[in-house]
């Protein structure tokens, strides 16, 4: 990971496009950057990645959804990543998740294809959505076992890395959160993610979700 030279505060973001939830947190840290002196760094994991050792286990339409809708999304933010630079992912993921969630089109080649024109990168990396042998599976692959060493197997998306005690990085799974917290009561958990960040062995906080994603302020 490339050191910071802004003087903010650093904060890494592993997401796959795909996740709803991945996208309300990653409006919640954006909403952040304007209320408190922190730079977000972008990087790419997979669901699909993360759930191939257990895939026959997973229920059939999840099961179903990675088998056939998880790969595209993430092999073009991958390829965008590869051949135009680090500083394309952030708006590549604005533009497809805009797309996905906030629009509700969905992980489809047109939406991809879409989301590329958006973010006003090459419309021919859409060629790499159903490219099966992918030529940047081992870019993608390093990049999502970079955030999951940092937090853990028992997770998903999105992680999040922020400094903890004494400067040094802890990683979270989360936080989880619907609707995406704005304006000061962004800035309030953010400031609860780095308290807790401080703390030597603090590890979870966790209750049942009882809404999904909610989109509406976004």
């Amino acid at each position: 990971m490339s050191e910071q030279t802004s003087g903010k505060t650093p904060v890494d973001f592993w997401f796959d496009p795909l996740c709803p939830w991945a996208w309300m947190t990653s409006r919640w840290v954006l909403e952040v950057e304007k209320v408190r002196d922190i730079e977000v760094r972008w990087h790419i994991m997979s669901l699909a990645v993360l759930n191939e050792p257990k895939l026959d286990e997973l229920p059939e339409e999840y099961r179903e959804l990675l088998s056939t809708k998880a790969w595209a999304p993430v092999r073009v933010v991958t390829a965008a990543w590869q051949k135009h630079g680090a500083e394309v992912l952030g708006p590549l993921y604005t533009a497809m998740g805009t797309r996905f969630h906030n629009q509700g089109e969905g992980p489809t080649r047109e939406a991809i294809a879409a989301a590329l024109e958006d973010a006003g990168l090459p419309a021919d990396l859409i060629e790499y959505a159903d490219q099966e042998n992918f030529e940047f599976d081992a870019e993608l692959r390093a990049s999502h076992k970079e955030g999951i060493d940092k937090v853990g197997q028992d997770v998903g998306t999105p992680v999040i890395a922020v400094p903890g005690a004494d400067g040094e990085q802890i990683a979270f799974f989360g936080p989880v959160v619907t609707p995406t917290p704005q304006g000061e009561e962004a800035a309030k958990l953010w400031d609860g993610t780095l308290l807790v960040a401080s703390v030597p062995g603090f590890y979870e906080i966790k209750r049942t979700r009882t809404a999904g994603p909610d989109f509406s302020n976004l």
